[in-house]
């Protein structure tokens, strides 16, 4: 029989970190939001993102992509680091030695308490060396302007960044699909840039995901 003593961790049983009732804390008076640790959060104006995205394109056209996906490198490299310490404090487990269940399990409520809507990831083709997640309800797809390529850039640089610095290896996010041109969810890609290039002129020539994935795979 397992003891209630072997259950609990410094006189309390760990529940889900990320839990939004916990994890986000407000000061409507000061106008402050912060996290369960004391560390402030920022909360994006849907006005805000629109204005980004309009901004970057009326200053830097064609390039807002790279713009975009770059600064979701520096938040992802942020987000990363952020993430481990959060959850080795807390559960007083590196992030390494977690199982992939409790892994993903706080990964997709993080996801959820940030605001970024829902996160899967799926390992099918995982042996091809390629990463896929799929994002429902993402903030960026709705308030980015509308266009014939999927526009998540910034979720794309935090993907790439985030899951680089968990593997080790410099990887590199392609968005297939996009809510803004009436997918039902975004799918991004994960691979080493070498890989994933081909699957650049694909999605501006406007292959459907499957297509991509089944070319890439061959």
């Amino acid at each position: 029989m397992i003891s209630v003593a072997d259950l609990l961790t410094h006189n309390r049983v760990p529940g889900n970190y990320f839990a939004i009732d916990a994890y986000v804390k407000g000061d409507l008076e000061m106008g402050l939001l912060e996290n369960r640790r004391g560390d402030r959060l920022l909360a994006l104006p849907e006005t805000l993102i629109q204005a980004i995205y309009s901004g970057l394109q009326k200053e830097t056209g064609h390039a807002s992509r790279l713009v975009l996906f770059n600064c979701g490198r520096w938040w992802g490299k942020n987000f990363y680091t952020r993430f481990r310490e959060e959850l080795t404090d807390y559960y007083g487990t590196a992030l390494a030695d977690m199982s992939m269940l409790e892994f993903i399990n706080s990964l997709q409520s993080c996801w959820v308490a940030y605001g970024w809507g829902k996160i899967e990831l799926d390992h099918a083709h995982q042996q091809r060396g390629f990463l896929l997640v799929k994002t429902v309800g993402s903030p960026f797809a709705s308030q980015a302007p509308k266009g014939d390529v999927p526009v998540c850039f910034l979720e794309a640089g935090v993907l790439s960044a985030f899951f680089s610095q968990l593997t080790g290896r410099e990887l590199h996010c392609i968005q297939t699909t996009c809510e803004s041109l009436g997918a039902d969810c975004n799918h991004f890609l994960l691979g080493l840039n070498s890989r994933l290039q081909p699957a650049e002129l694909m999605v501006e020539n406007r292959l459907d995901h499957d297509s991509i994935i089944q070319k890439l795979c061959v």
